[in-house]
């Protein structure tokens, strides 16, 4: 069965693209566009891995990921952030919060595909 990718990204040029390279790469992939979408769907279904944006209506990435890594039915979910917010202090407070994983936008097709597959066979 393949790998299921959660996708948490409110941008649907980013979140064809991610799909895109990731059915590619062999993986499920679903996606959420906001962050109270990603929660039920978490709640529903979880994934294998999340792909997740930090600058979400409704919820924020750092809120979600505060979400999974206190709930004791998510908190191992591995958790890869996406953001255009680079600066050291949003990648030392998503680190911080439980965050696996950690790329910048612009990304690279190739380092997101490195990620995950580090990231779901660890």
């Amino acid at each position: 069965m393949a790998t299921r990718v959660l996708i948490t990204e409110n941008e649907p040029h980013i979140v064809e693209s991610l799909t895109f390279i990731l059915q590619r790469a062999g993986y499920q992939v679903s996606a959420a566009l906001d962050g109270e979408a990603a929660v039920r769907s978490l709640r529903r279904d979880p994934p294998d891995i999340m792909l997740l944006d930090i600058m979400l209506p409704k919820l924020n990435g750092f809120e979600i990921l505060k979400l999974i890594k206190t709930d004791p039915a998510l908190n191992s979910l591995p958790v890869l952030v996406l953001s255009a917010k680079g600066q050291a202090h949003d990648r030392q407070l998503a680190m911080d919060i439980g965050a696996d994983a950690f790329v910048t936008k612009p990304f690279s097709n190739r380092d997101i595909i490195e990620q995950v597959g580090r990231l779901v066979s660890a």
